[in-house]
């Protein structure tokens, strides 16, 4: 079995951690060591079975040690990244529970987490560390680009082009051709029907952008 920490220890990583248990069930693959997590006070907690390892020095003399990623915000997502790469030892799987449909013309990067009852068709791209919550749809030739995260129920039509760091919020609708800008955050229930500049809260049906940030 493959050793594997998840990265993170709140309730995300705990899903996270839930899901790789799923995976096991199927076929034995993971060993999940335990979380890693920058606050100091969260160090030595034992949460669902698993224990707080330490911050991530604790990756530091690791060989080959694979990291999950259990954090869904965009931004926070990008710059743990960043910061982990100065360690050359670390690997960073795509996840997939045993019951998501996906089809093998689709094109995955690293680092990728697809969690329960999702279902992506065909020449789909997923850069590197997407989230694709629960029970989400993910249509033909839609382009994912890194750090995205797609929250539960959430429905996606093809041709779509999410740009960086996109978080695309519970149960959100978009139709087919959209792109929507980096670091645009899409609220939940929203229904996309236009282009969506990026740096922008956007809600509502259809959703338009209500505030801009950094």
């Amino acid at each position: 079995m493959k050793e594997i920490v998840i990265y993170g220890s709140g309730g995300f990583a705990r899903e996270v951690a839930h899901l790789i248990e799923q995976i096991n069930e199927v076929q034995s693959e993971w060993k999940v060591l335990g979380f890693i997590d920058d606050d100091e006070k969260n160090h030595g907690l034992i949460i669902n079975d698993l224990k707080v390892l330490g911050g991530d020095e604790w990756l530091e003399n690791k060989q080959n040690v694979c990291v999950a990623l259990g954090i869904g915000a965009p931004k926070v997502k990008k710059s743990i990244i960043n910061k982990l790469q100065k360690y050359t030892n670390i690997n960073y799987p795509n996840l997939i529970h045993p019951t998501v449909k996906i089809s093998r013309f689709n094109e995955l990067g690293q680092g990728n987490i697809i969690c329960e009852g999702s279902i992506l068709t065909t020449n789909i791209q997923l850069n590197n560390f997407v989230i694709v919550n629960l029970n989400c749809t993910i249509g033909h030739d839609v382009h994912i680009k890194n750090y995205s995260t797609i929250l539960p129920n959430s429905s996606i039509s093809g041709n779509v082009v999410f740009e960086e760091c996109v978080d695309f919020g519970t149960n959100a609708t978009i139709i087919q051709g959209i792109t929507i800008g980096e670091g645009t955050i899409v609220g939940a229930g929203a229904v996309v029907v236009k282009n969506l500049p990026a740096c922008c809260t956007a809600v509502g049906a259809p959703a338009k952008p209500i505030k801009f940030h950094e």
